[in-house]
């Protein structure tokens, strides 16, 4: 083997922009140590933002020298997670010829492995289209090592921006992935046939933007040389007592905290409750499933009552403007449901709930539970609701006055039902009782209007067979 074939390339893989708006992700747990073989799009790490824990894949394939950070560790978008090296023996270029005919495949046909920008995916019509960013342009840097890839772009002559030149784009999936990761494919070098542009052309051309070349090691020791945190060796006192220690907030609490600041400071909030007999829905669930079949759960009814009293009451699922000057209203309901899981509380959203039915509504509840527990709920499934159902009774509380789900205007909040002495006919019983507390934005109704949809839901807990044909 030749000396050039001998040597290795390190490349250092920094943290990507996750899309959202989001800057940076909390290091959960790797999933590769140092020493191993990885291939291309092979997760290397799970990482937290504030929407969820998401599978961080590689860009690239080779052996695994150096890990950046530990669990529980704040990763920058831009920050180094790990480093490999693409050792070039002959073993690794047969494998290289392999993947690359993979990437042929996918390219035809889509492989599905995209999370964070790499790979394909399939993309719905109705998902949210990025702007590509000014920086995302791709600038092709001459490589610092001999052992360079023969396929690596060719630096241009001058700023890609002012050259425009005809480029054969053949494959629609090929395109999307261009835009989809913000890059102008008039600034991608080409190695397909004929000029065109290929898949692994256009992830070349990506991973340049996340990627360090062959001089990963001579920075490598200044950029893990540890800097004494001065907070953690102080004294400081508070009234006598030492500070033990600082913790930083994890993505998610820092965007709970920013959003429910945000509603406390934007919106003035009101609230109203009552305590509800729930004795007779109580008795009834049982009797509504079929033969053989679970009964669908209190919170999927007490969704499908909330639902029908919206249908009266439709201000409620509305939203103001940003200016505040216009009342924003729509031909459905997207509901929200708060979920208190180990990360923080998370507000899952069944669209068009209003449409479904009280068992879709069980199946949905228990779906969007199991997945925000898991932490794999995916971004869109955790954004667009106009009226969020807060269950804290499942907590063991009987009340709460909530915070609002900016940009809704209103949330109901479920306490525990338990029994309780209550006047039935003159005569002291004990009777299931619930107190639901509704906390809606003042701007967009009055009290009267409040109370008016929580007599409604309250008739239909308390007469359930009232509504059993809507159900």
């Amino acid at each position: 083997m030749s000396a050039d074939l001998a040597r290795a390339t390190v490349r250092i893989f920094r943290l990507p922009d996750l899309g959202e708006g989001l800057t940076e992700a909390g290091l959960v747990q790797w999933l590769v140590a140092v020493g191993d073989t990885i291939t291309t799009d092979q997760p290397i790490a799970e990482v937290e933002t504030a929407k969820s824990i998401v599978e961080l894949p590689s860009p690239f394939a080779g052996v695994v020298t150096a890990l950046h950070g530990e669990a529980g560790d704040t990763i920058d978008v831009g920050a180094p997670v790990l480093e490999v090296s693409d050792a070039a023996s002959q073993d690794a270029a047969a494998a290289g010829a392999v993947e690359h005919e993979a990437y042929r495949a996918e390219e035809r046909a889509g492989s599905g492995n995209v999370l964070i920008g790499y790979g394909t995916k399939e993309r719905s019509s109705t998902g949210r289209r990025r702007r590509p960013a000014a920086s995302a342009a791709v600038s092709f840097a001459p490589a610092q090592a001999p052992t360079t890839p023969t396929t690596a772009a060719a630096p241009p002559t001058a700023p890609a921006a002012a050259v425009r030149r005809p480029v054969a784009v053949r494959s629609p999936l090929v395109r999307r992935l261009a835009r989809d990761l913000g890059l102008d494919v008039h600034t991608i070098a080409p190695t397909g046939p004929d000029g065109a542009i290929t898949r692994s052309d256009v992830l070349r051309a990506a991973v340049d933007n996340a990627v360090d070349g062959a001089a990963a090691h001579q920075d490598r020791t200044a950029s893990t040389t540890a800097t004494t945190d001065t907070r953690a060796t102080t004294t400081d006192a508070l009234d006598g007592l030492t500070v033990r220690s600082r913790e930083r907030l994890s993505p998610l609490r820092r965007a709970v905290s920013a959003k429910l600041s945000r509603s406390r400071a934007d919106i003035p909030e009101a609230t109203v409750w009552v305590d509800v007999d729930a004795t007779e829905l109580w008795e009834l669930r049982s009797r509504m499933a079929p033969e053989g079949t679970k009964a669908a759960s209190v919170t999927a009814l007490l969704a499908r009552f909330v639902l029908l009293a919206l249908e009266e009451h439709p201000v409620l699922a509305s939203r103001l403007s940003d200016d505040g000057e216009e009342l924003i209203s729509f031909d459905g309901v997207n509901l929200g449901v708060a979920a208190d899981t180990e990360r923080g509380l998370l507000v899952p959203v069944i669209p068009r709930a209003d449409t479904l039915s009280v068992d879709q509504l069980d199946s949905a509840l228990r779906e969007l539970a199991g997945a925000a527990r898991a932490g794999t709920l995916p971004p869109d499934r955790l954004r667009g609701s106009t009226f969020t159902l807060n269950n804290y009774g499942g907590l063991g509380v009987d009340g709460s006055a909530a915070i609002i789900n900016h940009p809704d205007v209103a949330i109901l909040g479920i306490g525990r039902i338990i029994e309780r002495p209550w006047v039935v006919d003159g005569a002291i019983v004990a009777r299931r009782i619930v107190q639901l507390s509704l906390v809606f934005d003042h701007r967009v109704c009055d009290g009267g209007l409040a109370a008016s949809f929580l007599r409604r839901v309250t008739e239909l807990i308390e007469h359930p067979l009232r509504a059993f044909g809507r159900l």
